[in-house]
């Protein structure tokens, strides 16, 4: 007879191998749009695009069937008209799980449901709904023997934060503070996440000039705007980290920890009325490219460093059926009839582009006569649009100089450079970069293309290794190793 499995070894081994996948990017595809693709249509172009993750805002049936065996992990919804029902009968929710669930997987890879959508904020009276709504959904999926594979939580807006900056004195409205302790109790109780929309858009336009623009865009911010936590002294290179600590923070003060928060919805609309001038092509496809970049690079928060929040874009279609300004029909990066609004790469691209040996001694640097303005502009360029790695360069990593743009904006360039040169790339930037033989690298900021003994290794333009991110390196392959020697145990 075999001896008994220790629960304890099996759950640790579950979480280490989370632990060593990493943050994911996927995409958000709804259903208030005039003409919907059909669910093979849209299924060809996650394949194409390479997406992994998908987020129903619904269960459409259509949508399910197309997605079995393509291996791509789908969060489905139980929309908020449907929420009372389900929040009020276990044998509603009981049937809901088995029409939209149980009836699909295993061919389709449910793996989350997201109950509601920012119920507390858009139908504050569905409050005492909620949460007997996911105990319910909860008790169907033990029954179904679900639970283990499908996890479920429910989105919040942005809203249910009071105050949100400085990110470590946020709490979520009082108001809502016995709904909000029952509801995270759940996903503590579950292994569950804190789903969260997170829109850095909403936030800087509601900030009336508060934040600058390049905050919430990722972009690099002129040393003496410097955004820090006066409490804690962290810097904060941009509004999506500032939001998803203070989701922590305010987690934490209702005296809750190890809660997770996956981002259900980020992105950015690319067109808007006469008033909305930040709802622009430019600004979404800078945003979306540098948050897919962020999350891929598991760097984390500056006060979670080792928990990256896997995040949804929103959206993969224009919905020109929702209510609103003209900003809130125009998320998608693509429209309804398949065509694209701008091209995204969902894949991480400051690791996937190999540098030509050829490049080796040769860099790319900004021109020291150049306007510093310019210079600002084109290195705003390569670090979004561009799709340079320019994690070495924010505050704390080993490249980053406050009082020293043409060092910040040559390492950009030179990383812009070695990764695209062989595909068209030029050294130009509007004439704010030129070409030299002489290696900019000093310790331990070392360019792409550096033939010096800490140099790129197999030209491969990386750019340097921050300590967190070969902490986090060295993390993940102990874990593994660890992964490995449990599961030896537990098959013996």
């Amino acid at each position: 007879m075999l001896p008994k499995r220790p629960h304890g070894v099996v759950m640790l081994l579950m979480l280490m191998v989370f632990d060593v996948s990493g943050a994911f990017v996927g995409i958000t595809i709804g259903n208030e749009m005039s003409n919907l693709p059909s669910a093979t249509d849209i299924v060809a172009i996650l394949k194409e695009k390479k997406i992994q993750h998908v987020r129903l805002i619904d269960s459409n049936h259509q949508m399910l069937t197309a997605l079995a065996n393509t291996g791509i992990e789908v969060m489905v919804g139980v929309p908020n008209d449907q929420l009372l029902c389900v929040g009020q009968s276990r044998s509603t929710a009981a049937d809901w799980i088995n029409k939209n669930v149980a009836a699909y997987v295993p061919a389709t890879n449910i793996t989350y449901i997201a109950v509601g959508d920012e119920v507390l904020t858009n139908i504050p009276n569905a409050a005492l709904v909620l949460v007997p709504a996911l105990q319910f959904l909860q008790s169907a999926l033990l029954a179904a023997n679900l639970n283990t594979q499908v996890k479920i939580s429910s989105p919040h807006s942005m809203d249910m934060i009071s105050k949100a900056f400085p990110p470590s004195i946020a709490t979520f409205n009082s108001t809502w503070n016995t709904v909000m302790s029952q509801y995270l109790r759940f996903p503590k109780d579950t292994g569950s996440s804190f789903m969260l929309n997170a829109q850095p858009y909403y936030g800087y336009v509601g900030g009336q000039g508060v934040f600058p623009l390049e905050y919430a865009l990722f972009r690099s911010l002129n040393p003496n705007s410097q955004i820090s936590d006066p409490n804690t002294n962290l810097f904060y290179t941009n509004m999506f980290d500032a939001i998803i600590d203070a989701t922590y923070n305010s987690i934490q003060a209702m005296n809750f920890t190890e809660i997770p928060v996956l981002v259900t919805a980020s992105g950015w609309p690319w067109r808007g009325g006469p008033n909305e001038k930040a709802a622009t092509v430019d600004n979404a496809l800078a945003y979306n490219t540098n948050l897919i970049r962020h999350v891929l690079n598991n760097s984390g928060t500056p006060s979670q460093p080792m928990n990256q929040s896997s995040t949804y874009i929103f959206e993969l279609f224009n919905e020109d059926l929702r209510s609103g300004p003209e900003s809130e029909k125009s998320w998608g990066i693509m429209f309804p009839n398949t065509t694209t609004v701008y091209s995204l790469s969902f894949e991480d691209v400051a690791t996937t582009i190999p540098e030509s040996p050829a490049l080796r001694g040769m860099f790319c640097v900004a021109n020291s006569s150049a306007p510093h303005s310019a210079l600002k502009h084109s290195l705003d360029w390569a670090c979004g649009p561009g799709s340079a790695n320019c994690s070495a360069i924010q505050p704390g990593q080993p490249c980053y100089e406050s009082d020293n743009i043409v060092a910040v904006a040559s390492y950009a360039f030179n990383d812009y450079y070695h990764r695209t040169q062989a595909s068209g790339g030029t050294c130009s930037f509007n004439g704010t970069a030129m070409m030299t033989s002489t290696d900019p690298s000093h310790d331990p900021c070392i360019f792409a293309g550096s033939t010096g003994a800490n140099g790129s290794n197999g030209g491969t333009a990386s750019g340097p290794v921050s300590p967190d991110s070969f902490a986090s390196k060295s993390q993940s392959c102990w874990l593994t190793h660890l992964a490995a020697a449990l599961l030896l145990i537990l098959v013996m």
